[in-house]
């Protein structure tokens, strides 16, 4: 059994953590730590796993952490986990980082993050340097120690927008993303507060979201000439969930007609080839909305062609194939198991 280790496990991740974990046959939950609720039984917090989960919150030392556990899966705020992690590593244990620390090149993070790295050798190539840990596209988390949980939104944006890009056909990408509000966090803000969400929907850092730099990074890795790239989030009153509409102006004008030989169906077997070996995503023949996806690992895409413009509707549970759910797909190949051990769990319909 791989034990497992959950730094911040207060929060909606360290919960759905803890969820998919306990029904993984071949993870055990060995520490769930928060300093705050340090003695507090985590079903006090976690209603929903009461009867399923005995554990309490802990504030071992991230050397006692490393010494218990095979891996570390660190849900804590941008900017902590930089001061763990290399703690955890010369401890021995492996760690997937749920933070922003570790996705970027040192540089970026600082100007993106507004703080200083330190940590910084951990950016970039080379034995010691983080995965970008979205499966799909680095397969190589399979031989690391460390790995950076991509975010929600680049996950859904990248994926659907990644086989168009790596053939170089893209020439402008717009991302215009819709969230649940989980993935706002556990504390209230004023994008958050229901009295200013129900029946409502809010843009936000329309221009500049943080989460920008980690999607020009994944498609300008496919694509070095494509730098048109734009993204704008939006928080819809669902709680789960994100829906990627990506609008991909491409170089060459595309059929929309239904024929068999249309460019609509080049492209939809181009998303089905690209992803052929990659079991949580499934490219539909229809445009999918988050109801398909809730509760479980999938990132499903759906296609549409007018002209010079294919639009790639992608959708994904935030907390799962956003965070907890990708967190532990790469533990699985970070340990050689199946991609899909733990995970095949269908989505909740209705």
């Amino acid at each position: 059994m791989i034990k497992i280790g959950i730094v911040g496990g207060s929060g909606y991740t360290g919960g759905e953590l803890i969820r998919l974990l306990l029904g993984h046959p071949e993870a055990e939950i060995a520490i769930v730590t928060s300093r705050r609720l340090s003695g507090t039984p985590v079903t006090d917090i976690h209603r929903h796993l009461s009867g399923l989960f005995d554990l309490t919150f802990e504030n071992p030392s991230p050397e006692e952490i490393a010494s218990a556990c095979d891996l570390v899966i660190t849900a804590v705020p941008h900017g902590a986990a930089m001061e763990i992690v290399p703690k955890l590593l010369e401890g021995g244990t492996r760690v997937v980082d749920l933070s922003a620390d570790y996705r970027l090149p040192v540089e970026v993070f600082e100007a993106t993050y507004a703080r200083a790295h330190t940590d910084s050798g951990r950016l970039g190539a080379g034995d010691q340097g983080a995965v970008f840990g979205l499966p799909e596209l680095h397969p190589e988390v399979a031989g690391a120690r460390i790995v950076a949980n991509p975010g929600c939104y680049p996950t859904g944006a990248i994926l659907s927008a990644a086989p168009l890009a790596n053939a170089k056909m893209v020439k402008y990408a717009i991302f215009d993303s819709k969230s649940g509000v989980s993935g706002a966090g556990v504390d209230p803000s004023d994008t958050s507060h229901y009295p200013n969400l129900a029946e409502n929907i809010r843009a936000y850092n329309i221009t500049t979201h943080r989460h920008l730099p980690e999607i020009v990074q994944e498609l300008g890795w496919l694509d070095g000439s494509l730098t048109g790239i734009h993204f704008t989030p939006h928080v819809i009153p669902a709680i789960r969930g994100i829906l990627t509409t990506a609008h991909l102006l491409l170089h060459e004008e595309c059929d929309s007609g239904s024929s068999s030989n249309s460019d609509y169906d080049a492209i939809l077997e181009l998303y089905r080839e690209f992803y052929r070996d990659t079991p949580f995503v499934r490219v539909q023949d229809y445009i999918p909305n988050l109801a398909d996806v809730r509760g479980s690992n999938f990132c499903d895409i759906g296609l549409a062609c007018s002209g010079n413009r294919v639009v790639a509707v992608s959708a994904i549970d935030n907390l799962v194939k956003g965070a907890s759910g990708q967190a532990i797909q790469n533990m699985n190949l970070m340990f050689g198991l199946p991609e899909t051990c733990g995970l095949l769990t269908p989505p909740l319909s209705p």
